[in-house]
């Protein structure tokens, strides 16, 4: 039987997963992914035949359409159910991964469990998520409701401390995901949601074993700002430019190793950002925010229509670049300059 406190505590957490598109499609402070500042240059000697540029990649042991995945959004609320079933069938015809929202609120809450277990017929690769603080039952349980091929661990330490209800203490966050990388048996991306990847974060991540890393950089959604339009008693806008813009996150973790898989996340807009996160270091691109607009705002076709149109750009500007393959573009030479310059230095 349920108790009274835990039906509150599962009400109050489906009307946050509502709140949070809803203030998501309400937000304005737009930051800067400093992906602007990377300058690729054209070749006018192309040599190569569109109808022969292969945008796929191999992501755990699957062949994929293009190099994206639609990103952790939502799951639990009213809306997230039709968003997650909608997002999965266009990922599915598309032929690209789909991360599911944080699944906590379906390890209490039994009637949350449709929203996210929707997922588990459809063909695409799965990626479950649950923050960083989870116990590994939790993330097994978390794994098995979608029938995940990869989880996510998030984490979110900004979010947390602007939410007035959000974690305080997060001293074992470390120690987490070092279990999860030893004994979950399947692998795990660690991903931050909206602040960034630092060098030195990076460092410890991959030492202890992390093989998968989502930048999730400053430029996209703001969770910050968010969380401070559910809360009227304080005003936390002075942070909403926190954090290490996606740009300079994905050139710092690629500067410490050479083989960590990383993603590419926070205010990724169009095709051109996708191309240049690809050559400063990335593996794979994610949206969310974007894809969620023209599916909000222009319903299912016009959603899957815009990730068909991204594919098809991408291979414009690798036409452009003289490249055939993701593997060529990813040694494609770049200058730094602007803002992102003086940061590196």
């Amino acid at each position: 039987m349920i108790k009274m406190n835990d039906r509150w505590e599962m009400e109050d957490r489906r009307r946050r997963k509502d709140e949070h598109i809803e203030n998501y499609l309400k937000s304005e402070i737009i930051t800067n992914t400093l992906l602007e500042d990377i300058y690729i240059e054209h070749n006018a000697l192309s040599n190569v035949n569109m109808e022969e540029i292969d945008t796929s990649i191999e992501f755990l042991g699957r062949t994929i359409s293009m190099p994206l995945m639609v990103n952790a959004m939502t799951g639990g609320g009213e809306a997230g159910s039709d968003i997650n079933e909608d997002l999965s069938s266009i990922c599915e015809a598309v032929g690209i991964p789909m991360a599911s929202g944080s699944e906590a609120i379906a390890i209490k809450d039994e009637e949350s469990r449709d929203s996210f277990t929707l997922l588990k017929d459809k063909d695409v690769i799965k990626i479950g998520n649950l923050g960083s603080e989870r116990s590994l039952e939790d993330f097994i349980f978390a794994k098995d409701l979608i029938g995940a091929d990869i989880m996510q661990v998030h984490l979110n330490i900004a979010q947390e401390l602007v939410m007035p209800e959000g974690d305080r203490d997060f001293r074992r966050l470390d120690e987490n995901i070092r279990n999860l990388v030893e004994k979950l048996d399947i692998p795990i991306i660690v991903k931050e949601t909206g602040s960034g990847i630092s060098k030195s974060v990076a460092h410890k991540l991959i030492d202890m074993g992390v093989a998968y890393i989502d930048v999730a950089g400053k430029g996209g959604t703001n969770f910050i700002e968010i969380e401070d339009l559910r809360d009227v008693e304080t005003d936390f806008s002075e942070f909403y430019d926190w954090g290490i813009p996606t740009a300079k996150s994905i050139i710092d973790v690629r500067s410490v190793s050479k083989d960590v898989f990383i993603i590419a996340s926070g205010g990724l807009r169009n095709a051109t950002d996708i191309v240049k996160s690809i050559i400063i270091g990335a593996d794979m691109a994610a949206m969310s925010g974007e894809v969620l607009r023209y599916l909000l705002h222009g319903g299912y076709e016009a959603c899957e229509e815009f990730l068909k149109d991204l594919q098809y750009k991408i291979k414009v500007i690798m036409c452009l670049l003289g490249v055939k393959n993701i593997e060529e573009l990813k040694k494609v030479d770049y200058k730094v300059v602007g803002r992102l310059k003086e940061l590196l230095n």
